[in-house]
């Protein structure tokens, strides 16, 4: 009689270590440039979890990562500004997870890969949108934030393209696209609750994950020093990038 491999949350060994390792490396990242959570965790832990469950393990591990900034965003963040994004999402964020819904697994793997590529490039090329943007456009923006955020979990990039072209200062604007992705966190799981998408199992995978993110969140504002940001950030985007390609359904 063969030996079965023991399976923890429905993963092997190898890939709980695999995913683990993902929420580590997405935290330390984050921790020393800013950015990057959904950018190297989506691409690395999908191939185990498939589109819903990398989905759901992100949001639920990403709502802690915020909460000892949350205070003072609060109090420097533009209110108007902040519900104009989220009301945008509300409308497209259901839009994009009926999507996802229609597509295959592979395709949600083409889509984050690439999308990340993508999002690599703009970060590293300094793109931002630079005509005016207006109130009306603010909620366009959660929009297509929100419909990015569904089909793909990369609700960053639409905002980072638009919204920080807006004519505020950074420490605002910083704290509303903090404030807005913690909300869409919230969202994300009210919807795919809706959905009958969260288990007991998912969501107690997302807490285990919450563990090695929050220490690499530690680790890597601990490792990160102001004169050699640069340095940080070229290691962030080689991160991106190779958790990007060894998503993609290319390597089986």
């Amino acid at each position: 009689m063969p030996i079965s491999t023991p399976e923890y949350f429905g993963q092997s060994p190898t890939g709980l270590a695999v995913i683990l390792f993902a929420a580590f490396l997405s935290g330390v990242v984050r921790g020393f440039s800013g950015f990057g959570t959904a950018l190297i965790f989506l691409p690395i832990a999908t191939p185990y979890l498939g589109p819903f469950g990398a989905l759901i393990g992100l949001t639920i591990m990403d709502i802690f990562g915020p909460l000892p900034n949350l205070r003072r965003a609060w109090s420097v963040v533009h209110r108007k500004d902040l519900a104009r994004l989220l009301a945008g999402c509300v409308l497209l964020l259901p839009v994009g997870l009926w999507v996802l819904t229609l597509v295959a697994p592979e395709v949600f793997r083409y889509a984050v890969s690439l999308l990340a590529l993508f999002m690599l490039a703009v970060l590293i090329l300094g793109l931002r949108y630079n005509g005016h943007v207006g109130r009306t456009m603010v909620t366009g923006i959660g929009a297509a934030a929100g419909f990015l955020g569904g089909v793909a979990g990369l609700p960053g990039p639409a905002v980072i393209l638009f919204y920080m072209s807006r004519p505020v200062p950074v420490e605002v604007i910083r704290a509303t696209i903090l404030l807005f992705l913690f909300g869409f966190d919230f969202l994300l799981l009210g919807y795919l609750t809706g959905m009958d998408r969260i288990t007991w199992s998912s969501a107690v995978l997302g807490l285990l994950l919450a563990v090695p993110n929050l220490a690499g969140n530690w680790l890597g504002g601990w490792l990160f020093r102001p004169d050699r940001e640069k340095a940080y950030r070229a290691a962030a985007y080689l991160a991106i990038a190779l958790a990007a390609l060894s998503g993609l359904p290319l390597w089986g």
